[in-house]
């Protein structure tokens, strides 16, 4: 983040706004105002914090990279949960 003034302050913001007018409004005609409002507001919460592919994630989305996580979450729980087999000397 920058100062105030600074051409920092704006730019994650304004990213974001570009991101949704290409995807979710440019090109699309709305019936009504409150469709036109309604359209941000799904895509934000329907698609782009849920489902679209990220790249810090690994190319993965935040429900599927959430899903990986308790999965192979789940699974060291269980390798850990196995008790030890006593080791027989002769």
């Amino acid at each position: 983040m920058g100062k105030v003034g600074d051409s920092y302050d704006n730019a994650l913001a304004e990213n974001l706004w570009i991101v949704i007018k290409t995807e979710c409004i440019r090109g699309r005609v709305f019936a009504t105002r409150a469709e036109a409002n309604l359209a941000p507001f799904e895509y934000i919460d329907g698609f782009y914090n849920s489902r679209r592919i990220q790249k810090r994630l690994g190319y993965l989305s935040p429900v599927e990279f959430e899903e990986k996580h308790y999965a192979d979450q789940a699974t060291a729980e269980r390798t850990n949960l196995n008790p030890r087999q006593p080791v027989l000397t002769s």
